[in-house]
C-alpha cells in the first residue's frame, strides 16, 4: 500500500528548498551540508531525505520551482496586459517574483552548471522558454529590432537589468519595483529603437572608420615608383660590373 503524503508536505518541501536555497547563496554549493540544511529547517537528516535523496536532488529543485513560477507568472502577466504593455508586464511579474526569492535567483545564476548534463538542459529548456516570452514581446513593440539580428542582444540586455537589480536595489528606498519595471520598458522601447537606428546610420558607419582617440591616423604608404633605365644608364651599369684590375 502506498505511504500517504502529510497534507502539510509542499508547505515543508518549499520551506526546506527555500532555507537551502539560502544556504547556497550564503555559503556556496559545496560549503553547504545536508546536515546544515536540516539545522536550518529544524528538521532531522531523515527527514530531509524523505524529500530528497541527495543534496543535488535539492538544487535541483530549487532551480525547476524557480524557473516554473517565473514563467508561470510572466504568461499570465502577458495574457493579461494590454496593447503596447507585454514589455511592462512581464519586466514588473519578474521583479515581483525577485523580491522574495533572492536566494534563489542568486543559485540560479551560480550554480546550474554543477548539475549533471541531463539536469542542466531540463533546466535550460525552462530558461529558453522565459527568454522567448520576452522577445516576443520585444519583438511585438519595438518594430526595428523585429525579428531581425538586434532582438537577441536586445533581449538579453533586457535580461540584464532585471537579473541582476538585486545586488544593488532596496525596497522603500527611491524607485519601487514598479518604477523600474517602467524604466527598464522605457530604455528597451526608446532606447533601442534609437540604438537600433544609430548603429545602421552612415554616419555611425564613417566614425567606426576613424582611428582610437588619441592615436593619429597612420599614413599610407605610397610604392616607390620603379624606373627604367634608358641609354644612358647603359655605360654606368656597365662599369658598376667590370672587375677591379
Amino acid at each position: 500500500m502506498a505511504r500517504t503524503r502529510a497534507q502539510d508536505y509542499e508547505a515543508k518541501r518549499e520551506a526546506i528548498l527555500h532555507k537551502s536555497a539560502e544556504l547556497f547563496a550564503q555559503y556556496g554549493y559545496s560549503g553547504t551540508s545536508i546536515t546544515m540544511i536540516a539545522d536550518a529547517c529544524g528538521a532531522s537528516k531523515a527527514l530531509l531525505y524523505h524529500y530528497y535523496p541527495d543534496k543535488e536532488a535539492v538544487l535541483f529543485d530549487i532551480l525547476s520551482s524557480h524557473l516554473e513560477q517565473l514563467i508561470a507568472g510572466a504568461e499570465k502577466a502577458i495574457a493579461d496586459a494590454p496593447d503596447g504593455g507585454r514589455i511592462y508586464a512581464m519586466s514588473a511579474s519578474l521583479l515581483d517574483a525577485y523580491k522574495d526569492a533572492d536566494a534563489e535567483h542568486q543559485v540560479q545564476i551560480a550554480n546550474l552548471k554543477l548539475l549533471n548534463s541531463d539536469r542542466q538542459e531540463a533546466l535550460r529548456a525552462l530558461e529558453r522558454k522565459l527568454v522567448t516570452l520576452l522577445a516576443d514581446a520585444i519583438a511585438e513593440e519595438v518594430p526595428s529590432v523585429g525579428r531581425g539580428p538586434m532582438l537577441k542582444p536586445v533581449t538579453m540586455s533586457a535580461f540584464g537589468m532585471l537579473n541582476w537589480q538585486y545586488l544593488w536595489f532596496r525596497d522603500g528606498k527611491g524607485l519601487t519595483r514598479a518604477d523600474y519595471a517602467r524604466l527598464v520598458t522605457g530604455l528597451i522601447k526608446a532606447g533601442a529603437e534609437e540604438a537600433v537606428r544609430g548603429m545602421f546610420a552612415p554616419e555611425a558607419k564613417a566614425v567606426d572608420a576613424r582611428p582610437p582617440e588619441g592615436k593619429p591616423a597612420q599614413p599610407r604608404s605610397t610604392p616607390r615608383r620603379r624606373t627604367t633605365p634608358t641609354a644612358a644608364d647603359a655605360p654606368r651599369a656597365a662599369k658598376a660590373r667590370r672587375p677591379a684590375e
